[in-house]
């Protein structure tokens, strides 16, 4: 194994952290590595005590480190939350060669004009994805190297975010021991997971359910449209569970993983389980029915507020269907209901990787795959085999500028 075809993504969460090695090999992604810790300092997805989420990194990535038998020294960290913003801007650049032929470099700086954009001082850009090039007013260009023109232009869609949480997620990684090669937009990473591109370009709202929030992410016309956090998840769920059967939040964490349905209509009654009740040790029993009584009405909300946000957002009208994804989706009974409630299309979206079957690891996975399409990973290396770099530089062959950004807008068109 060649350490120059690994990717490492980290996905820090309100349950657990998640550090997963990918093995990219001839353009072929394979999970070899994950890890996995629960998720110590951060509430609703946001930092609240630095040396609790350094621990939980550590011990994800020390975790996925025994699997596979390397040291990770690199990683790529996702990010999400409700400061993330959208906003689409322009660049224009002057053709430079003498003859007006569009070379690489002209990609690239008007790439770089785009990320001109004024900002308040407490935010910074996270992400730029292009969203078209013009040769000269020529609108709908995908790949202009090689034409003929005066006037370059993109349009794209710029991700901010503010400047206090990417530097608290930073530091806490860096404070990890590791090197951070970039930060990703989440829902960015997960729409390349999740979505298809078809169901980027008709409409389509990802959501993903997480333990501490909801990340709704439209997806219009092939790109990204607009996105919101609800601070609201499968950590209510579980608060629900242990205040109904009177129990400690541990248990009721358990009990929803082996017991949990969505929806009452999919349960059973002559399934049962025994709860200890709080502040006794008495065991009392119950059905599937009874817990589903307890899940079905807050994941009910949860789906409600979602199709709230969207016409808050303005696409009431405009979404073709929704793709539920996060490790809250997984409980039986969750189509269904979301089904109902959503009164739309909905399907699951899970990675199809052995390992990593499940809507929890979509993110994560999603990271992997956006880094080998558009970041140019192959020939960056994220993993040492012994000790990592004193001056922290490794040698990279990395495509050029515009392979990246030509190969973004393929994707997000």
């Amino acid at each position: 194994m060649s350490s120059n075809d690994i990717i490492v993504s980290l996905d820090i969460g309100t349950s657990k952290v998640r550090a997963i090695i990918g093995e990219i090999n001839n353009g072929a992604i394979n999970i070899i590595g994950v890890g996995s810790a629960d998720s110590e300092g951060i509430r609703k997805g946001a930092i609240v005590d630095i040396d609790q989420t350094v621990q939980s990194i550590r011990n994800a990535v020390e975790h996925a480190e025994r699997m596979v038998g390397i040291q990770i020294s690199d990683v790529y960290v996702g990010i999400q939350g409700n400061h993330i913003g959208l906003q689409t801007n322009r660049g224009v650049v002057a053709v430079s060669n003498e003859d007006r032929e569009i070379g690489e470099e002209d990609i690239e700086r008007v790439v770089q004009a785009a990320k001109v954009v004024a900002l308040p001082p407490e935010r910074e850009i996270i992400n730029l994805v292009p969203k078209q090039f013009l040769v000269d007013g020529l609108e709908g260009i995908s790949d202009p190297r090689g034409m003929i023109g005066v006037r370059l232009e993109v349009e794209a869609t710029v991700v901010t975010g503010a400047k206090t949480a990417i530097h608290n997620l930073m530091r806490c990684v860096e404070k990890a021991g590791l090197r951070i090669k970039s930060v990703i937009l989440m829902s960015l990473a997960s729409g390349v997971m999740s979505l298809t591109k078809d169901e980027k370009t008709i409409g389509t709202v990802l959501t993903d359910i997480g333990a501490g929030s909801t990340t709704i992410t439209i997806y219009e016309q092939g790109g990204l449209a607009a996105t919101a956090t609800l601070p609201i998840g499968g950590e209510y769920v579980t608060n629900d569970i242990a205040y109904g059967l009177r129990t400690q939040t541990d248990q009721a964490e358990k009990i929803k993983l082996k017991y949990g349905c969505a929806f009452v209509s999919d349960s059973a009654e002559d399934v049962k389980f025994k709860v200890t009740r709080m502040g006794s040790n008495l065991e009392k029993e119950f059905s599937q029915v009874d817990l589903a009584s307890i899940i079905e009405p807050r994941m009910q909300e949860i789906f409600q507020l979602v199709r709230q946000e969207v016409i808050r957002l303005g696409y009431g009208d405009k979404v073709n269907g929704y793709v539920l994804t996060g490790g809250s989706v997984s409980m039986p009974g969750t189509l269904a209901l979301a089904q109902a409630e959503l009164e739309s299309t909905v399907r699951i979206a899970l990675p199809d990787y052995i390992g990593v079957r499940d809507p929890a690891f979509s993110s994560g996975v999603g990271m992997i795959q956006y880094v080998s399409k558009y970041m140019g990973a192959r020939g960056s290396s994220t993993v040492k085999k012994t000790t990592k770099s004193k001056t922290g530089s490794t040698a990279s062959s990395k495509p050029g500028m515009f392979e990246r950004i030509k190969s973004m807008f393929n994707e997000f068109i």
